[in-house]
């Protein structure tokens, strides 16, 4: 196929080529892969000042997408593009074949950076999605910072920079520049850009940024950050947001409101802080779906250990899903899930209906969504959050169960609505009614930090238990 890229594509394409650091803030489907593609294909082979390229990505993006978008274009048709998957064994062999490209997962690049200590190879490095890269904690940021020295080239792709607020930003950045825009700790980026939005007496949980400080960071980054939104230059087809609320019978409302009061009252004092928030939160988002994991001890090898059970509580949101189908009338569905749970007994009800169901592993999975060949395919949010091509094989969403992460709904969303996608998308959301999935959804419609929305929605709840006692 023919590369024709739009203006807004070349000019990312030059900017790639001049900048030795440059971040990528490109809406979904604004073509990341292909403009950073056709930049490594001019240095490599026009240019001569790349020699081999690590492009560090999603697992499921570094299976597929690289390769695939290589294998579509002609001009990239001397690209070796190498996937660095895998055990250590073939991992090694992959390092050491012939080719320009080496996609590996970000997970094993604390691996990598110790495989080759001092004689790093790669002179430039392609961070896709890098917003998995804004934990400075994480082993994989301070594997590429130590090596960060022996790159010549840093390019960063994503179209969520900043999901939980523009804290994100800051290891995005430094590793772009070493800290010389916002500060060279975290520490530093706080102090002077932000105030404590969420505490109690000895932990911070969360940060606001001060008046104008959203400015003031847009204006130090805008040299080395490009933002693009895709509104501005395509034309995606238009995406329907359909709520549908599952009423909860009575013997399901009474195991959930009987949850929420038991898991409240277990809180000293009605003290709620993320930890504790987060168990409530997931504790009741599995029960409004229709199911819970339950603990159960026993003795294995004259030791004591647990296993997880599940306890099914009610089939009303299951029952939703499948009216919800009939409406659909056959059109193929992509449908995320959020507890394995949910997964089994979505696979259990979808078993009789004669449709053909797919959960999304491997490459062919794709390959075969995207031919028409699946009515159905089952998905975790974070298992498809990136890169994944999949508008050719649907225009529907449901959402069986949601979580509170921004991002990753986000993200989820962008693989149907995108460019390539012919129709309109339309994304439906299953939620019980009267639960904290309504909690869940309000906070998402809102696009803000999704962690704060939770825990001043639970501390509400929190804070009517402990009242009316």
């Amino acid at each position: 196929m023919k590369f024709i890229p739009h203006d807004y594509q070349r000019y990312c394409i030059v900017r790639i080529i001049q900048d030795a650091a440059l971040a990528l803030f490109l809406d979904m489907g604004l073509g990341k892969t292909v403009i950073t593609l056709t930049a490594v294909n001019d240095l490599v082979f026009n240019r001569c000042q790349v020699g081999r390229c690590l492009v560090i990505a999603p697992k499921k993006v570094a299976e597929d997408t690289w390769t695939r978008e290589q294998s579509k274009w002609d001009h990239l048709s001397l690209l070796r593009v190498r996937p660095v998957l895998g055990a250590r064994e073939r991992r090694i062999k992959a390092l050491n074949s012939p080719g320009n490209v080496f996609v590996i997962n970000r997970e094993n690049v604390p691996w990598l950076v110790d495989y080759y200590r001092n004689g790093w190879p790669f002179d430039m490095v392609v961070i896709d999605e890098s917003s998995s890269f804004k934990s400075s904690q994480s082993k994989r940021f301070r594997a590429l910072k130590n090596i960060r020295g022996h790159i010549r080239r840093l390019v960063e792709l994503t179209g969520t920079p900043s999901p939980n607020g523009l804290t994100d930003l800051w290891a995005q950045v430094y590793l772009l520049d070493g800290g010389a825009r916002l500060g060279r700790t975290l520490t530093e980026y706080r102090n002077n850009y932000f105030s404590p939005a969420s505490r109690n007496a000895t932990t911070i949980f969360s940060y606001e940024p001060r008046e104008g400080a959203g400015e003031k960071i847009q204006e130090l980054i805008r040299d080395i950050c490009i933002s693009l939104s895709a509104r501005d230059y395509l034309e995606l087809p238009e995406r329907i947001d359909n709520i549908r609320y599952v009423r909860l019978d009575a013997k399901a409302r009474r195991a959930y409101d009987e949850m929420e009061r038991e898991r409240i009252l277990e809180l000293p004092e009605g003290v709620l802080d993320a930890g504790s928030a987060a168990v409530l939160s997931g504790k009741l988002l599995q029960l409004a779906n229709g199911a819970v994991y339950r603990t159960q001890e026993f003795v294995q090898e004259d030791r004591a250990a647990e296993r997880k059970e599940v306890v099914e509580i009610h089939d009303n949101k299951l029952e939703g899903f499948l009216e919800l189908l009939e409406e659909l009338n056959g059109r193929n569905v992509l449908v995320f899930y959020n507890f394995q749970h949910d997964l089994a007994r979505i696979r259990r009800l979808l078993a009789k209906t004669g449709l053909s169901v797919r959960e999304l592993k491997t490459p062919a999975d794709i390959a075969d969504w995207n031919a028409g060949k699946i009515n159905i395919l089952l998905a975790h949010p974070a298992s498809v959050a990136y890169g994944l091509n999949l508008q050719e094989g649907g225009n529907d969403v449901v959402w069986f169960g949601l979580n509170w992460n921004l991002e990753l709904y986000q993200q989820a969303n962008a693989r149907l609505h995108r460019q390539g996608q012919k129709h309109t998308v339309y994304v439906h959301h299953l939620l019980a009614a009267g639960t904290v999935d309504e909690d869940v959804m309000a906070a998402l419609q809102r696009k803000g930090d999704c962690q704060a929305a939770l825990l001043e929605a639970l501390k509400a709840r929190v804070e009517k238990y402990f009242q009316e006692r």
